[in-house]
């Protein structure tokens, strides 16, 4: 949710997202905090939580200049690929295209 809240298409979600504005603890600022520079951080700070579209725009220019989107979609990978093998070393003991068909339900997904 927290991906899509700031890149999802609005037309998609039907929701425009406002963690940045809400000055939510979302998934990418945390991710971001711990990836950029003194200066980034003043910008961040500066712009963060702040309902101004251009202080928007500038967080979101700020997720792009780190690679935020690379990032999640490298970690949204990862997750799945464990889930998926924790779900096939258990198939035996629980009913797997019930768990296989949660995750397809929220991976890659655009709303």
């Amino acid at each position: 949710d927290d991906y899509l809240d700031c890149f999802g298409d609005p037309a998609l979600t039907g929701k425009v997202g406002t963690d940045i504005q809400d000055n939510k603890c979302s998934w990418l600022v945390v991710q971001c905090l711990q990836r950029i520079t003194p200066a980034q951080r003043r910008v961040l700070e500066e712009n963060y939580g702040q309902k101004e579209p251009e202080k928007v725009a500038k967080v979101k220019e700020l997720y792009e200049s780190v690679g935020m989107k690379a990032l999640f979609l490298q970690y949204e990978e990862g997750s799945y690929r464990r889930l998926r093998d924790l779900i096939d070393r258990r198939s035996n003991r629980l009913p797997k295209e019930i768990f296989l068909g949660l995750a397809g339900k929220i991976y890659k997904r655009q709303k």
